[in-house]
């Protein structure tokens, strides 16, 4: 009985310590960020952005990644403000504020090109961004689920009226299911390859051919967004609106 009452107690000891030993952890981390909040609010922008960085390397988070960009963006440096307001919406589409400080930052810098995109296409991009990854799966998965519930109660239910609804709703869950899991695809495609990337490099001369004797055939700046349709060695072919060309992978920073 002593013996036994004895293991409860460290148990008891066990479990208070890791509450304790957690909600210092936490009180830590939200120092930390209170710290570097007080610095950028103090106009210590190199203090604050170094220390959301530091708490970025140890969780990502759309808030760490937008206040960044705000510290950046104060200190003069487009395009790493860019950057990070796009790693912000990445982990969050929805985050307004982050969208934006995006379109400020866009409209400073040298080339602020927009994509002449078909409508259908660009529309589609837009719904697929609207949400993250997670949620497009979560969406698809309990769709999924209701068009299963449908189609049972179509097969098993005895009244004509329940069966027509269960009919319509199966095939529309199942439609909007496929749809939101090809969204998630996508984005997971895109968030695995991160095939976008932001120029780091004040001025950029997009050459011919991975050379450096290449020809330029035409210059972009600093701030802009760029698609990396093919890595070899230390050089990336970009492709900017209907523009293509290599450059040297050092030049960008991928989102």
């Amino acid at each position: 009985m002593i013996i036994k009452l004895k293991v409860e107690s460290l148990k008891l000891k066990g479990l208070c310590l890791t509450v304790i030993l957690f909600f210092n952890l936490n009180a830590f981390a939200q120092s930390d960020f209170d710290l570097a909040n007080a610095a950028y609010a103090d106009g210590r922008y190199e203090e604050a952005a170094a220390g959301y960085q530091a708490l970025l390397e140890e969780e990502p988070s759309a808030t760490l990644y937008y206040n960044l960009g705000n510290a950046c963006f104060k200190q003069g440096e487009l395009s790493q403000a860019i950057l990070n307001y796009e790693r912000a919406l990445r982990l969050n589409p929805n985050h307004k504020d982050a969208q934006h400080n995006l379109k400020f930052a866009e409209s400073r810098i040298t080339d602020n090109i927009v994509e002449q995109d078909f409508f259908l296409s660009a529309w589609a991009r837009t719904v697929r961004n609207s949400l993250s990854e997670i949620t497009w799966w979560r969406g698809s998965i309990g769709l999924f689920i209701l068009a299963l519930i449908g189609c049972s109660l179509f097969l098993l239910g005895r009244e004509l009226w329940l069966r027509k609804t269960a009919f319509h709703v199966a095939w529309l869950a199942l439609l909007f299911s496929l749809i939101a899991g090809l969204n998630a695809g996508s984005l997971h495609q895109r968030n695995t390859l991160r095939n976008e990337a932001i120029i780091t490099q004040g001025v950029v001369n997009v050459k011919s051919s991975p050379d450096r004797s290449g020809t330029d055939l035409f210059t972009i700046h600093e701030g802009t967004k760029v698609t990396i349709r093919e890595t070899l060695g230390e050089w990336v072919n970009v492709r900017v609106a209907q523009n293509e060309g290599w450059m040297r992978s050092a030049y960008l920073e991928r989102i």
